[in-house]
């Protein structure tokens, strides 16, 4: 006689479609940067290096992004997870949602020789169109009229 267990158990990797599994498997990726990879059907649409700063389940107006800056992930924003364990042991994860899938992985240790286009690097601002300027306050001497009560 067998009987189904009473809840599903995965090794490695998986296929996962409960709301809470999802929440508890994406949760090591709270405040940790990682890669991600946009695909719609095969083609590859966007990528980059963001910071988990929220995971959000039970919030449906909380919307999913992903910046370089913030990344935030409403579990409800997706219809399952694919996960896999890879040879070093980080997990890869693939949110999906119909025909597109965003993938998410550590963001590696780079040796500042290593380019490419998926490779992490630091966040550039241009600042040649800006002038710094300097505001300098009272002297603490100056601050009453002169240089003391009794001047």
């Amino acid at each position: 006689m067998s009987t189904e267990p009473p809840a599903k158990f995965f090794v490695n990797r998986g296929i996962v479609s409960s709301r809470t599994d999802i929440h508890h498997l994406l949760r090591p990726l709270l405040k940790q940067t990682v890669t991600y990879r946009y695909f719609r059907g095969r083609d590859l649409v966007d990528h980059g290096t963001g910071w988990v700063e929220r995971i959000v389940a039970d919030d449906p107006d909380v919307s999913t992004y992903f910046t370089p800056l913030s990344i935030c992930l409403n579990i409800d924003s997706f219809e399952h997870l694919e996960f896999e364990t890879r040879i070093d042991q980080l997990i890869v994860y693939a949110l999906v949602q119909g025909d597109e899938r965003v993938v998410l992985e550590f963001a590696p240790v780079v040796d500042r020789g290593e380019e490419g286009p998926l490779a992490p690097r630091q966040l550039e601002f241009d600042t040649s169109g800006f002038v710094q300027m300097e505001l300098l306050g009272l002297q603490a001497d100056e601050g009453a009229g002169g240089r003391g009560a009794g001047s």
